[in-house]
């Protein structure tokens, strides 16, 4: 009698799970790498890219199939055999180091260890100021300001409003008005803020006019300075002329409010109107400096089609050294880029490493004079805000209070910025102080056994 064969039933280890709340976007549009490459977004919110191949591989990991099943479908969809010991290798060597699949027996939520980019040029602190539900109805209603038409009506008044202010009129009356008293100038100052406000709307309606979804508005700190931001992740799905009019969607949306603010002073005749749009001008140029992660960065992102400029910068400058200098350790899973994609990234590194040094040598340099004079200005602006207080002058007190702010927001910002980068060296520097403290703990457990055996 001949014996059958019997396949044992998969265990708990063999089957898959991903961690929670992952999401898989798709295919990335409109990039330039040479391989197709796909997105998934973690529970934590960070983005991940993925090869086709895995990519196919969590998308049929749903914490019911086995990894041999897994392996049958996923060999379909690709085109050639894949083997389930194939699968267990990308899962455990690929899938659970990027954080999307979790460990066989561990809990499925995202462990604080899980990689993530440019954690020093991150939005720390994260809150949400408006909620998704409300972004999104905002969002559908001024969605018709992206309309072709609308869009090139609103550039051609913002030109002609720039040649009025700047060639007709003359802009620096209106802000030295303003300079010189504290009501007028808290006017400016909440004018500006509902600027940065109505710039998220912008960047929130361009997403739905893509067809994604924007979620929520929130803010946080941005290297040193408070900082508002809008989810857009979900435009990743849309191609490359989508994500660049969800990019410019904010600075278009300043010339909006600044437009409205014209109208208001031909109604009105107030100059402080007039010295907010003067000074939203700086915000636009602010925010299209191709350098901190503001709306330039992404844009050239898009532009050039590489996501992660930031990440390129690592590899980029490893490349130049001699082999034996760069080592052997990998630098990640970084997609190869076309031959464009290649010459503008290295163009940007190149321009931006030198400012990026150059900026730093000159703080230092100045670090002294420049931590006295902004010390004497925080106590003389403590004293006039005090004297301000006390003497029943409420606006001028708050605009004194507003200067300690201000005064006060680098120096704190710039203290936690320090003790995450200390922070990120010693996590750097732990493996090779363990690997010193075994040698020298090996060093003299060997001395110790050698004084020993000589006595």
């Amino acid at each position: 009698m001949p014996e059958e064969e019997i396949e044992s039933a998969p265990t708990t280890a063999d089957i898959p799970r991903r961690t929670d709340g992952l999401e898989l976007l798709g295919r990335y549009q409109g990039v330039e790498y040479e391989d197709p490459v796909y997105l998934a977004r973690r529970g934590d919110g960070q983005m991940v890219q993925l090869s086709f191949l895995l990519f196919l591989v969590i998308q049929e990991t749903d914490g019911v199939r086995p990894t041999a099943e897994i392996a049958q479908r996923v060999g379909r969809a690709f085109g050639k055999d894949v083997s389930a010991d194939n699968v267990r290798h990308l899962l455990e060597h690929r899938l659970q180091p990027l954080g999307i699949v979790a460990e066989p027996g561990a809990p499925t939520a995202v462990t604080s260890d899980a990689p993530r980019n440019d954690l020093l040029l991150g939005l720390m602190g994260r809150r949400t100021l408006v909620p998704p539900p409300a972004v999104r109805a905002a969002a559908r209603a001024l969605a018709w300001l992206h309309r072709p038409a609308v869009t090139a009506t609103v550039l051609a008044a913002a030109v002609a409003m720039d040649l009025w202010l700047f060639l007709v009129h003359g802009a620096m009356p209106a802000v030295l008005h303003s300079l010189s008293s504290p009501l007028p100038l808290l006017t400016v100052f909440a004018l500006i803020v509902g600027s940065l406000v109505f710039h998220e709307f912008g960047h929130a309606s361009a997403c739905h006019h893509a067809g994604a979804t924007p979620g929520r508005i929130g803010c946080g700190l941005y290297l040193i300075w408070p900082s508002l931001y809008t989810d857009v992740t979900d435009v990743y799905r849309a191609g490359r002329a989508g994500r660049l009019r969800t990019d410019l969607g904010g600075v278009y949306f300043n010339v909006v409010y600044m437009l409205a603010l014209l109208a208001g002073y031909a109604v009105t005749g107030h100059p402080v109107l007039l010295a907010a749009i003067y000074l939203g001008h700086f915000e636009i140029f602010e925010q299209l400096m191709p350098t901190a992660r503001l709306d330039g960065y992404y844009i050239l992102t898009d532009v050039a089609g590489v996501p992660d400029l930031y990440g390129r910068v690592g590899p980029l400058l490893r490349g130049l050294l001699p082999s034996r200098a760069r080592g052997d350790r990998p630098a990640g899973p970084v997609p190869a880029l076309t031959r464009r994609a290649r010459i503008t990234v290295t163009v940007w590194v190149f321009t931006l490493v030198p400012l990026m040094l150059a900026d730093l040598g000159y703080g230092l340099w100045n670090l002294p004079r420049i931590t006295a004079t902004a010390l004497r200005s925080l106590d003389a602006r403590l004293h006039t805000a005090t004297a301000a207080t006390v003497g029943g002058h409420p606006a001028s007190a708050l605009v004194a209070a507003l200067g300690v702010v201000l005064l006060a927001l680098p120096f704190a910002g710039g203290g936690w910025l320090t003790v995450r980068l200390l922070r990120a060296v010693g996590r750097r520097l732990r493996p090779a102080g363990d690997a010193l403290a075994r040698s020298a703990a090996q060093y003299l457990v060997v001395r110790a056994k050698r004084e020993r055996d000589q006595t």
